[in-house]
């Protein structure tokens, strides 16, 4: 049964490919106004975070969700790459930074900063309206979240942003309940892999820790049946301890759309769950960028997955 919801068209991970975005857009009915677009019959868009790194028109990018924004055609969420680029230019007051830089992972954020290496006053500007993005969006029958909606830690993060300096410092230090809370939200919940296993991602980077599912959990699993974009062979019983830690989102809960988990580009494009649409499909490379087009339904459909 559909509600009386307003119609939202609901957009993963751009990354810079402002091509794919506007090509997107046209098809989904949006039509260019100013920087941004609109849609004739009032829909709204709702991006789910990601905007920066890896692509190549990052700042045509921004413009256009902001400007969205603003003009209240849109709605826009904090991705995890945000959160990093926001951290990596604020002083730790140990003489280094939130975010450790040159790190090998850190190519597509070196992307990014060159391309706004002639406009540092804009770059500045920028970096605060990062600050001010929402942590995720409630809106009654439609839920949006970077990666993970985690009961407890959107409980925790209701109503703040980066824009408090202290509250953001607080989401760095691995020793306070905020920074479990943004790590669940933005980049998921993982567990370590069994002994004498790693996981390659699929920008070659190696990883001791995985990322899980959080919906559909089992009382019992190989940690490699749980493990996202897709399961893994891999040997060793998730602990019971950390099992339980890992949210598990019910099926009886509103939608929730998110993005974050670069499914493969040619993975099929329908529900994870009856109410739960990853909508990362790689577009940041060879993939499409992909919308869902909701219509207030309470179970999503395959048919509704854009591209």
């Amino acid at each position: 049964m559909k509600s009386n919801a307003p119609a939202y068209d609901i957009i993963g991970d751009i990354h810079g490919q402002y091509d794919k975005l506007a090509g997107l857009l046209h098809k989904l009915g949006y039509a260019s106004r100013g920087d941004g677009y609109r849609h004739p019959d009032g829909r709204k868009v709702v991006f789910l975070g990601d905007y920066i790194d890896r692509g190549p028109k990052v700042h045509k990018v921004l413009v256009t969700i902001r400007a969205m924004v603003e003009d209240g055609d849109a709605l826009a969420i904090m991705g995890n790459h945000e959160f990093n680029m926001v951290c990596y230019h604020i002083p730790d007051g140990s003489g280094g930074w939130l975010y450790k830089r040159d790190q090998p992972r850190d190519v597509g954020m070196r992307l990014t900063l060159a391309q706004f290496a002639e406009m540092p006053g804009e770059w500045a500007d920028w970096l605060e309206w990062m600050k001010k993005l929402p942590l995720f969006l409630d809106l009654g029958d439609l839920r949006a979240v970077h990666a993970c909606w985690d009961a407890k830690g959107i409980e925790r993060l209701a109503g703040k942003t980066m824009a408090d300096d202290s509250f953001l410092r607080s989401c760095v230090d691995r020793k306070s309940p905020e920074y479990r809370a943004v790590e669940n939200v933005l980049n998921g919940p993982e567990m370590v892999m069994p002994e004498g296993y790693i996981y390659h991602d699929k920008a070659g980077n190696v990883h001791a820790k995985v990322r899980v599912r959080w919906w559909n959990l089992p009382d019992r699993a190989r940690i490699g049946e749980l493990v996202l974009p897709s399961p893994v062979d891999a040997p060793g019983d998730a602990p019971p301890h950390e099992l339980k830690r890992v949210p598990n989102y019910p099926s009886s809960g509103p939608p929730v759309f998110f993005g974050h988990y670069w499914l493969e580009s040619d993975a099929k494009q329908a529900p994870l769950a009856s109410n739960l649409a990853c909508l990362d499909f790689s577009a940041a490379n060879e993939g499409p960028l992909v919308a869902y087009r909701w219509n207030g339904e309470r179970e999503l459909e395959a048919k509704q997955f854009l591209c």
